[in-house]
């Protein structure tokens, strides 16, 4: 359990280090993604973007 956690909060920080670049070369624009003000605060729930980043990760591991 202590590893899925740790493996966990290793790519959510990963993910974090690499949005500006991920965000330049149009991820998290897409349509399907959900950007909204709520609380005086900007919220971002890529939803497109993370299938899309989920499916072609899934293709560099089936073909590795």
């Amino acid at each position: 359990m202590l590893r899925w956690l740790l493996v966990t909060f290793l790519a959510l920080m990963f993910i974090s280090w690499l949005s500006p670049l991920l965000r330049r070369l149009g991820f998290g624009r897409l349509p399907g993604d959900l950007r909204f003000r709520w609380l005086g605060r900007d919220w971002d729930v890529p939803v497109a973007s993370t299938l899309l980043l989920s499916f072609l990760i899934s293709l560099i591991a089936k073909w590795l």
